[in-house]
């Protein structure tokens, strides 16, 4: 049973007889009104306050000491919460905030003294087995998350059977500050694409669905000395396998063989210098001095063609493509002197001829060497295209 509360001074007494009259009840849930029932949110027992958030953050950050900054930010968060909530958690907040300043101390140290870059070294020697900066020239992996986006771990597997990528130079950017994802894929981009030759030596071994990937610092391991672009052979759609490695250079080829291959590359780096205008009538004196540099190759690559001595079965073909390259020779000689573009062409369309790469099949199948011509570097020779005839693989 529950007792009504007493009238109020708005309740005025009611009569007493004899005998008092007795007390009506209110029907409902709730009886003896004007007492409210529990609000939302109110609970009739002394619960203890609340632990702040903040503080149990700050102490587990300080105490791992991985993100000091962070754990000491929180912990001050934290600190000025519990004064105006009235919460608990003061003691964690402050040791959070001392572990944490302690850290940021010992990392300025670290950083300072250069023991930050042993500390990176030792972690990628313990991460030989599965992590990305383990990767080393020559080896292959597979990825994961693809080779494309982040990735944050590979594994290490043969050549000879399916994988996702192969390793085939790295580069060791300068130190300083962290100069920006920007920059750093620049670089990438800059130094791998020029670095894959000197790793596949023959570009028409290559097949045509493989393209350059790179595995570059990002800012929080660039805090820890992480300086190495690693260079990648991947399928082209970033995804699908390989299978064997790609690897041609003085470690998997003849001496005839590299020798060929040095004095191609002569022409080819010449070739890939072509000014930025497509075409000759907008950029004469530039496409000019580009005909100088392929004549000036030329004439490197066929004096060391000559000068070398090849196999009997290969002589003669080395020979006859030298032929080529002396006459082609002197067609860009002619073109890097034009008055006009018309002279120019005339003198680049006889030159091309020379220096197609149907040119130097025989020379290659006597060495040796792959035969088919890549997709992507044979062009026609259309006189209209100019500079854009760039890029041949001979």
């Amino acid at each position: 049973m529950s007792i009504p509360p007493p009238p109020g001074p708005h309740q005025p007494q009611e009569p007493q007889g004899q005998y008092p009259q007795a007390p009506q009840y209110q029907q409902g849930p709730y009886y003896g009104m004007p007492y409210q029932p529990w609000g939302q949110g109110y609970s009739p027992f002394n619960r203890p306050a609340a632990v702040n958030g903040f503080a149990i953050a700050s102490l587990v950050t300080g105490i791992l000491c991985f993100v000091p900054a962070v754990g000491l930010v929180l912990g001050l968060i934290g600190l000025s919460q519990i004064r105006k909530r009235g919460e608990r958690g003061k003691g964690m907040a402050i040791a959070g905030s001392v572990l944490s300043f302690v850290g940021l101390v010992l990392w300025a140290v670290l950083l300072s003294t250069g023991a930050a870059s042993d500390f990176w070294e030792g972690f990628k020697e313990g991460a030989r087995d599965d992590s990305s900066l383990s990767l080393k020239k020559g080896e292959c992996f597979d990825s994961p998350d693809g080779l494309e986006g982040f990735t944050y771990d590979v594994e290490s597997v043969p050549c000879a059977g399916r994988h996702d990528g192969e390793v085939f130079a790295a580069v060791e950017m300068p130190g300083g500050s962290y100069p920006g994802d920007d920059e750093v894929t620049e670089v990438a981009d800059d130094k791998c694409y020029a670095l894959q030759d000197s790793y596949a030596m023959d570009a028409w071994a290559v097949p045509d669905h493989i393209d350059v990937y790179y595995l570059t610092p990002t800012r929080e391991s660039w805090r820890l000395g992480d300086r190495e672009i690693t260079c990648v052979f991947g399928h082209t759609d970033g995804t699908s396998s390989l299978t064997g490695s790609l690897r041609n250079d003085e470690t998997t080829l003849d001496a005839d063989q590299v020798v060929y291959l040095k004095a191609a590359h002569v022409l080819n780096a010449a070739m890939d210098s072509a000014p930025a205008a497509e075409y000759v009538e907008d950029d004469l004196p530039g496409h000019r001095a580009w005909a100088g540099r392929i004549a000036d190759a030329l004439t490197e690559q066929a004096g060391m063609l000559r000068d070398h001595r090849w196999p009997a079965g290969a002589e003669k073909p080395v020979g006859d493509l030298v032929e080529d390259l002396e006459a082609a020779q002197k067609e860009w000689a002619l073109a890097a002197g034009a008055a006009d573009a018309d002279a120019f062409y005339e003198h680049y369309d006889t030159g091309w001829e020379l220096i197609a790469p149907e040119q130097s099949v025989t020379a290659r199948e006597a060495l040796g060497l792959a035969t088919t011509v890549p997709s992507y570097d044979y062009d026609d020779g259309d006189s209209g295209s100019g500079g854009g005839d760039a890029g041949i693989e001979v």
